[in-house]
């Protein structure tokens, strides 16, 4: 029997992988646009923008998951979500290389992350979804974020942006 819920993705490209985050947290999705450099915050971070008047951290997934850095493209984007960080939501956005769609994804298309050395972090990986001959990577943002640096300069540049 198939199970026929199914949850809506953001697909988008970091590399030449396909990874996915729930549609539920992005509150839109953005051309690149100038950011500005804070210092100390770490290489995975980008900085941040003005984004109608508030300023926003932007994380550069390509450098987060430790992938070769590259030029952005006319296709390189900002995912804008909303991360849980310390019990407050922050807005912040993700520089990906490149948006593809919104996808259903039933859960029956759903496997649970593969298993590696316990040195290796997979926890932000929510699960990975068959999606025709292409494997897509669901992430947790909230995880991801929780579970490195990355949650530190969130809170630094959040209280930056409002004192």
């Amino acid at each position: 029997m198939t199970n026929r819920h199914a949850e809506k993705y953001l697909s988008f490209e970091v590399g030449e992988e396909h990874y996915g985050i729930a549609i539920l947290g992005v509150q839109e999705i953005i051309g690149m646009m100038r950011v500005t450099r804070v210092p100390k915050l770490g290489d995975a971070w980008r900085g941040v923008i003005n984004l109608r008047g508030k300023v926003i951290p932007i994380v550069d997934l390509r450098r987060a998951f430790d992938l070769p850095h590259g030029d952005d493209s006319e296709r390189t984007c900002i995912v804008v979500v909303q991360v849980a960080c310390e019990e407050e939501a922050i807005t912040m956005g993700l520089v990906v290389d490149a948006v593809r769609e919104v996808v259903d994804i039933p859960e029956d298309a759903i496997e649970p992350p593969p298993r590696f050395a316990s040195s290796i972090a997979t926890d932000f990986l929510t699960g990975m979804a068959k999606l025709g001959d292409r494997v897509v990577a669901l992430l947790d943002i909230d995880r991801l974020v929780a579970g490195s640096q990355l949650q530190a300069a969130a809170t630094v540049v959040s209280e930056v942006a409002d004192p």
